[in-house]
Formats: structure tokens, sequence, C-alpha cells
């Protein structure tokens, strides 16, 4: 993974900007949108600069950069016509350990910005590392459908309603289950049925102790992972615990929870005390694992190419 992505909190960021032509009008649009304090210096300046200055949104020099001017900055874009001028500025930056991005030249550049579905709280990022931004954009493209324009008030009232849930539930993982069972209920949509769903989640369960009985899928180590059922996608993304005995490859790994806890394979009478708390499981181990905890567990799941 050459380019790791991090989401950085705006506020009080400072963002210099050198160019005002039509590519950084294009990069100055989203910028400021967020609550980073810009500055645009560009002796020639677009129309849609302008305006944005005009708005208050950003700060316009309208002179030519100077080295004196690389100085303090968290972040620099350089969006100018002349590469040499991109390039003798942003190796400055580089020596006074300002992040740089280089528009259009990706080996130039210290962070490079991917293309964006913005949603209120909820951000996607698409990066092809510089390689292929038309199909980022074309991704994107899908994405913007897909999500819907309700998801950011949704968003905005289960921040507003996030301190009250944690004063209801006591354990992290009972507010786990009462948020799947908001989403389960409510949808990505926001209207006026989405109070009451909110209500109604916290009735589902019994939340006196850490919710209803547990589950527990297990896959064998010849599974391959990519041969898997698209349906098995959504299990796995809620595994509270993976258990195993030998190293999960790579491919498996990254379609479970980052944050699940991971042991080694413990006794039966150990995952019956997990399953009858709440906890979900997913075991992976040889064949003979597989067969035994099936047996032991008739409820287990077992996860494999053509059946869920």
């Amino acid at each position: 993974m050459q380019y790791f992505p991090l989401f950085v909190d705006t506020h009080n960021l400072k963002v210099l900007l050198v160019g005002a032509g039509d590519v950084a009008a294009r990069k100055l649009a989203l910028l400021s949108r967020t609550f980073a304090q810009i500055t645009v210096i560009a002796p020639d300046v677009c129309d849609e600069v302008h305006a944005l200055a005009a708005s208050g949104h950003v700060q316009l020099l309208q002179r030519p950069i100077c080295e004196a001017d690389i100085s303090d900055w968290d972040l620099l874009y350089l969006a100018t016509a002349d590469n040499e001028l991109n390039r003798h500025y942003a190796n400055l930056a580089r020596q006074k350990g300002i992040w740089v991005n280089v528009v259009d030249s990706p080996a130039e550049c210290r962070f490079i910005t991917p293309s964006i579905v913005d949603r209120g709280r909820l951000v996607v990022a698409i990066s092809t590392a510089g390689a292929a931004p038309v199909f980022a954009r074309d991704i994107r493209a899908r994405l913007e459908t897909w999500l819907p324009s309700s998801l950011a008030p949704l968003f905005d009232f289960i921040a507003d309603k996030r301190p009250q849930v944690q004063q209801r539930l006591a354990s992290v993982p009972q507010r786990r289950r009462f948020w799947e069972r908001f989403f389960a209920l409510n949808g990505d949509r926001f209207d006026d049925s989405t109070l009451d769903h909110f209500e109604q989640a916290f009735g589902c369960e019994n939340w006196g102790g850490e919710g209803r009985d547990g589950e527990l899928w297990l896959i064998d180590d010849a599974t391959r992972a990519d041969l898997l059922p698209i349906a098995a996608l959504a299990p796995l993304q809620r595994i509270d615990c993976i258990c195993s005995d030998i190293s999960l490859p790579l491919e498996l790994s990254e379609l479970l929870r980052r944050d699940a806890d991971r042991k080694v394979l413990p006794a039966s009478s150990e995952l019956s005390h997990a399953l009858e708390a709440g906890q979900r499981l997913l075991v992976y181990g040889s064949a003979d694992d597989i067969d035994r905890l099936k047996a032991q567990f008739p409820m287990a799941r077992h996860l494999r190419p053509g059946a869920l």
C-alpha cells in the first residue's frame, strides 16, 4: 500500500494553493468545503477563484509566488502550468517538512487527493494511487447513485443520539447490536419514522445481558476467500472474535472486522460460554477441527464456496 488513507481534522489546518486557473479552481472548490484556512497565491486568477475569495472562503494574494511564501503551512498544493516552478517549490516544501501535492504529477507528491463521495459525516474516498484517475471517477459515479442524499441528515441524527445510547446501554457489544438493529429497521433513509425506529431498536433485545445467543461461523483452511459467497461478507464484518491456531491468509483477513479480537482456538467449553454471552465467533482451522465443531455445535454455520 503506497498511499495510506487518512482523514485529517481540518480545523486550523493551514493550506496554501499556488495557482488559480481552472485546475486550481477544481481543487479549491473541494478544499473550500472544509474548515481549513486556505490561501491562494497566483498572478492570474480565474472567475471561480475570484468568487470564492469574494465569499470569504479563501484569502487571495494576486501576485507571483516567492520562496519566502513556503513557510508554516500544513499542506501545499501546486497547480500551475509551469512544471519547473512546480518542481522547484515542491522540493523546497519537502526540505521544510511541508506536505506537498503537485497536481497531476504523482511522483512529486507527498500526498494525493482521492476522488471523494461526500454525504456530510459519511465520506468515501477512492484512490488508484494516481495510476487511473478516470477509473476512480467511474467508481465514484456508481457510489454517488448508490448512496442517497438522506445519509447526511441521518448521520447528523445518529451523532446527536450517540450520548443517549451510551447512557442507556453499558457495554460496547450492546451498543453495537443496538445500532445494527437500528439500521435494520431504518435503512439509509431519514424521515418521520427514523425517531420511531431509534426507540424501537432499544426494545429489540434483552439488554440485561450482552444480547441474544451468539453466532459461530466456521471456515476450513482449504477454502479460498475469493470463492466465498457474497452473502458471507455481512456476517464476517460482524465477527467479535476470530479463533485460530494457524495464521489467516491476507485475503480472508481483509474480509473481517479489523477491530475483532483474535485468539488461539479455545476449548469447547469456552466457546460455549462466549456464545451464551452473545459473542459472534469465527473459527478458522483444519477440516478435522471444523468437522469436530460442527458435531459439537449444530447451530454453527460452515462458510464455504456455494453455501451459507
